[in-house]
This record gives structure tokens, sequence and C-alpha cells, in this order.
């Protein structure tokens, strides 16, 4: 029988964690990968091209998200896939000195991409239904900072490790396969940690199908009911398109930072690139997510909704100007590159909030998951072919096409209905 204690510890002592766990294997898979891809050689196109492929897990992980809402409880899933993850981390440093590393890799980084988004299924379900709708708002930027963090952990300290190893003198691809299996055990350790740590909530428990029908027929009501939300044509176009120039940024900046000036790129190191995008980019992306999360508790979405999209699109001007000038100054390098991060943390706590707004009802774990899935379709197909763009056009062209694909976030904005008071809570959970 479980005990009060089990049921109801401290949110500090498993929502950070949480999101370090589910950030890592996101980190790596859509970020990291690009950078160990492009220090092993292989171009911008093939690099675009098939790490954007490892995004498929969670564009479909609304077909399997029912699955996880009517077999076992979150918890369950979320130390089974943690379990996974972590397997697949080792895998991947085993086989990245192979011949056919890219082949390999590619693989493992696809399991690993398919835990992870079976694992955010159950972390986002796990998180609104352990905590009330007061201590969701409140740690809604908690939650996004400590996402961060692990994209600091993932991003930075892997490719810094990587990097410091080259620097040492080790091939390119020994030093990246000792920076996974350093991955692979702090991995394992956050699956310890949250057998130890998670509690066991009342709520948590598989979802009753109805007896007198199929679970077909639930699977199907339980995904249709999504589609028929009032607003849904406005609200599928938002998820789809507010991101649509970030999607494609995100899969060039490290080929852009790594590439020499030759070739249009600033030519710095895998250590620098760690420090400048993996570290102080990230930092500034986890203080634009707190002071997002902030000002949405304190104000509400509607307040804050058309400075976050500007916070989100109007920063890409630096890369305009970085590839423009090639600056080598690495003080202002970085600058630049906090200044997009900030910008981009705060305005896509606003995302992250549209997205809890949208799913709530009774299926809200599933309806969450589609709408991540939703998400993730509009950032894998533009992502896909930034690489093929970018080499027809050049570093400087492609980046001023960056900044006209802005154009959609706003107009998108433009078409969702918000309620005035969602997210606003003013000193209720300060107080408790």
């Amino acid at each position: 029988m479980l005990t009060q204690k089990s049921t109801s510890r401290n949110p500090w002592a498993w929502v950070p964690s949480l999101y370090i766990a589910e950030g890592i294997p996101y980190t790596l898979a859509m970020t990291v990968s690009v950078v160990l891809y492009k220090r092993l050689g292989i171009s911008n196109t093939d690099i675009a091209l098939y790490t954007s492929w490892l995004y498929l897990p969670w564009v479909i992980k609304p077909i399997w998200s029912p699955f996880v809402d009517l077999f076992r409880t979150k918890r369950y899933w979320i130390l089974l896939t943690q379990l996974i993850i972590g397997a697949t981390l080792a895998s991947i440093a085993f086989t990245i000195p192979a011949s056919l590393f890219f082949r390999y890799t590619l693989a493992f980084f696809w399991l690993m991409a398919f835990s992870s988004a079976t694992h955010d299924i159950a972390v986002d379900g796990f998180y609104m239904l352990g905590l009330t709708e007061p201590h969701q708002a409140a740690f809604v930027g908690v939650r996004t900072t400590f996402y961060r963090i692990s994209m600091i952990a993932a991003q930075g300290g892997i490719v810094i490790l990587a990097g410091f190893l080259e620097g040492m003198g080790y091939p390119i691809p020994v030093a990246w396969s000792f920076a996974f299996f350093a991955a692979a055990g702090a991995f394992l350790a956050l699956l310890l940690y949250h057998a130890l740590v998670l509690p066991f909530p009342v709520s948590d428990r598989p979802a009753n199908c109805d007896p007198s029908g199929s679970f077909t027929r639930e699977f199907l009501h339980v995904f249709l009911l999504f589609f028929r939300k009032k607003g849904i044509v406005s609200i599928l176009a938002f998820l789809l398109f507010y991101r649509f120039a970030e999607t494609q940024i995100v899969k060039i900046v490290a080929p852009f930072l790594l590439d020499d000036r030759s070739s249009g790129g600033l030519g710095l190191t895998t250590t620098e690139v760690g420090i400048i995008y993996g570290t102080v980019g990230v930092i500034s992306l986890m203080i634009g997510g707190l002071l997002g999360g902030y000002a949405v508790y304190r104000n509400g979405l509607k307040c804050w909704i058309w400075v976050m999209v500007c916070a989100v699109h109007l920063p890409d001007l630096v890369y305009v100007y970085l590839s423009q000038a090639l600056p080598n100054h690495l003080y202002l390098i970085n600058l630049c590159i906090a200044v997009e991060q900030f910008g981009y943390g705060f305005g896509f706590t606003a995302y992250t909030m549209f997205m809890i707004m949208v799913s709530e009802g009774k299926y809200k774990t599933v309806h969450y998951a589609m709408a991540t899935g939703i998400m993730a379709l509009g950032m894998m197909a533009p992502a896909m072919f930034s690489g093929w763009l970018q080499e027809q056009m050049g570093y400087q062209n492609f980046f001023l096409w960056v900044m006209a694909a802005t154009i959609p976030g706003f107009i998108v904005t433009a078409l969702i209905k918000i309620d005035p008071e969602f997210g606003k809570k003013g000193d209720e959970v300060m107080g408790s």
C-alpha cells in the first residue's frame, strides 16, 4: 500500500532530474550528432537530411502514445525507456570507430530517438498527473530550465570533452567514442536515481478502456478527440509554423561555426563550439526560459504572446551579421549566440504553455503527446532540406532566407485564441 510520503514528494526532488533525463537523448540525437558527423567528415546535406529523420519518432509518437496511457503506469514507462536509452548510448560509443560508423550510429540514434520519444510521453504525462494546475504553471519555467541544463551537459559538456580529447591527440573517432561512453554512464546514474525518488501519484494508473468497446475503438476515439477541438485549424497552423525559421537554423549553426572561413564559416574548434553554442548559448536560453515562465505565471500567456513571438524570431538577425562580417573575436561571437538563444528561450515558453492549454481534458497525456508530435513534424520537414539549401545558397544567403522564413510565425500567432487567464495564478503558488 502506498504511503502519503510516496505519493506527495516535493516536486523539486524529481521535476528537475526528469527534464534533465528528457533533454539529454533529444539533444544528443538532434544537435550533438550534427557536430559528431561534421567532425567525421559528413557533408552538410547528408547531416541535415539524415539527422532530421531522427525527428520521426517524435512525429509519430501520438500513434503509440495511447499505449503509454492504457498500459502500465507512467512511472514504469519512464524507468524502462531510461534503461534502453542508456544502452543505446553505449552502443553508439562502441560503433563510432567502426568503418561503417554512419550506418551503425544512425541506427542506434534512431532506436534512442524512439525510446526518448516514448520517454517524453511518460514524463510529460507524469508531470501533469503529479502536479496541480497551479504548480504546472509555476514549474513550467523550472522544467524548461533543467531541460536546458541537460543541453549544457550534452551539447556543451560532451562536445567539450570530445574536443579536449581531440586536442590531447586522440583520433577523432576515439575521442567521440569516449565522450559517448561518459554520456551512457551519466544516464544510467539518472535511471538509478529515479528508481529511488520518483513518487507514486494516485492518478498514475492505466486509463480505463470502455468495457463495451474494443481497444481499437478506444484508441481511435482518444486520437480523434484532439482533432475535434475548437479552432483546430489555427491550433495546427501554430504548432507547425511558429518555429518555421528556427527549425532551419538548428541543423546549420554547428556546421557554420565549424566550417573554415574559405567556406563561409567561422572556423571554430570543436571545444570552442562546445563552449559558445553548447554552454554560453544554452545558459542564455535557460535564463530566457526562466524569465518566460515567470512572465506567463504573473500575467498570463495572452499578455506576453506577441513579445514572445518577437523574441523567437527577431534575434535570428545575429546570424545574418555573423555570416556577413565573419568576426574572429570570440567574445563578440559569444554575445551574438547568447542574444539569439536568450530570445528563443523566452519565446519558446509561449509554445510550451500553448501545448499545455490545448491538451487539457481527460486524455491530457495523449493529447500533449499529439501536440508535441505535430511540433516535431513542423521541425522535421524544413530541417531535412536545410543542409541542401545552405549548400546551394551559401551561408550568407541562407541566413537571409531564414529571416524571410520568420513571417509565418507572426501570421499563425495572430490566428490563435488564448484565454486571458490561462497560466496566470498570481501569488497562489508562491504562497503555498
